[in-house]
């Protein structure tokens, strides 16, 4: 696939508008047949998918990705299939005592052309469930996947020729000037799924035509572990959070809030449950995913770096390959909050460690940062689990797990404040990409015929009625 030019762009945009104008919102069985189809190609190109993703990383599980990446996709557009009919029909709506000659309902309406940008970390399944859910809200749509996984993007865009003509579903490829072009679109819609840094140029490109977002950031998601829980069961989970994709998940566990009494032993649990995981090591692991690049492998170890320079004790639980990219976990001790790791999203299996007296403190500390992408707790008291859902904000949660809120369909899965706008997944995903349009029949009477020119008692006497 060659780079689009902007006149690329436009012209694809305006092919889409035009049939979608042309041929109107496809009917239930259409979005259905297209649903299926397009889970049929996915699984058909199974294998080329897993190893276009390992050629991208250079090392990544090929066991994983059809985890974490072929799994929650089909997942959900299985999910979208059963309860697509349900989805698209008109809802009933009251209507006041006034008017009930009348009849009020809503439909949700296809926007138009949604554009889809998605990025590099998760390259297969943050961009066909989104694709997924555009076709089942009946778009046409335009999907920019990122150009930091070129075997993967080549494998998405061979799916989607393969089923679709280009005035419905297109694929572009290019770089950061291409992304740039691609938020200015006039788009119906656009999805984005990235950083929070680039989250703002899309969405300031965005508000230029007036387009709506929905922004699935990122942040640092803390995992807050109640005093005297199972720091066994704690560690096993958080280890698998964190060295999934080896760290580079958006709602990975970014750091661990424990209390001052409990690091000791949740550290040794920790080092123990990240051994069990990957007996075996990491470099050439089979079960083990490399950091994407060279830049985001040196971001990461300057992290570490800067940490220990500043006094946090370094605990590596593996052998590295700067070579390959493959860094091994790190746990962090005697953390502080100045430390860069602790300023922005770290993206890698590095997990600081820090340490409270009170829950109180611990909620303090999450409520002194920008709002995070998930939210993760350990505890068996009810009441006190409720007092940190209660006095926090974050996208979701999971409670005594990690990760897990993403795969369950019926949630809506986004972020809030600088984590993002808006959600997706499931009905929150086909609510997203309608536009709900209220609908009212008049019927042969209502009182609006006695509330016009000329007025006179009856219209004060109505007036004053309603106005009670």
């Amino acid at each position: 696939m060659s780079d689009a030019t902007a006149a690329d762009l436009h012209h694809i945009l305006d092919s889409q508008r035009a049939a979608f104008l042309q041929d109107g919102p496809p009917d239930l069985k259409q979005r259905r047949t297209d649903l299926r189809r397009l889970k049929a190609e996915i699984l058909k190109r199974r294998t080329e998918i897993v190893r276009a993703l390992k050629t991208d990383f250079g090392q990544r599980s090929e066991r994983e990705s059809a985890i974490v990446e072929l799994i929650p996709l089909v997942q959900s557009i299985n999910y979208m299939i059963a309860h697509l009919g349900c989805w698209m029909k008109p809802e009933r709506r009251h209507v006041s005592a006034y008017f009930q000659c009348g009849r009020a309902w809503v439909v949700r309406q296809p926007v138009g052309v949604v554009g889809i940008i998605a990025p590099w970390n998760y390259p297969v399944s943050l961009a066909l469930v989104p694709l997924a859910t555009a076709i089942a809200a009946g778009n046409r749509a335009m999907l920019k996947p990122s150009e930091f996984t070129p075997a993967t993007s080549a494998v998405i865009g061979e799916i989607v020729q393969a089923i679709f003509p280009p005035e419905r579903i297109s694929v572009v490829t290019g770089g950061g000037d291409v992304g740039a072009a691609f938020s200015a679109l006039p788009f119906d819609h656009i999805l984005f799924t990235g950083s929070t840094a680039v989250g703002k140029k899309v969405a300031e490109a965005a508000a230029r035509n007036l387009t709506p977002v929905t922004l699935e950031l990122g942040g640092k998601s803390p995992v807050v572990i109640a005093p005297g829980f199972s720091m066994q069961r704690v560690a096993d989970r958080v280890a698998f959070g964190k060295l999934t994709n080896a760290g580079q998940t958006c709602i990975a566990p970014d750091y661990v809030l424990v209390h001052e009494n409990d690091r000791d032993a949740f550290a040794t649990a920790y080092q123990d449950a990240v051994k069990k995981q990957h007996p075996g090591g990491y470099v050439g692991s089979p079960d083990y995913t490399a950091i994407l690049n060279a830049h985001h492998y040196g971001r990461l170890s300057g992290l570490i770096d800067h940490a220990e320079a500043q006094g946090a004790r370094v605990i590596r639980l593996g052998s590295d390959s700067a070579t390959d990219h493959i860094l091994a976990p790190v746990l962090l001790l005697d953390v502080t909050p100045q430390m860069a790791v602790m300023q922005e999203e770290i993206f890698g299996p590095v997990l600081p460690v820090l340490t409270y007296r009170t829950v109180e403190e611990a909620i303090a500390f999450i409520n002194a940062r920008p709002r995070p992408l998930a939210l993760y707790y350990f505890g068996g008291n009810r009441a006190e689990r409720d007092w940190v859902l209660k006095n926090t904000v974050s996208g979701n949660v999971t409670v005594n797990g990690t990760l897990m809120h993403y795969v369950q369909d019926d949630l809506p899965f986004g972020g809030v404040g600088d984590s993002g706008i808006g959600a997706y997944h499931g009905k929150e995903g086909f609510m997203a990409l309608t536009h709900a349009r209220g609908v009212y029949r008049q019927g042969r009477f209502n009182a609006a015929t006695l509330l016009q020119p000329p007025f006179g008692r009856l219209a004060d006497t109505i007036t004053n009625l309603i106005l009670r």
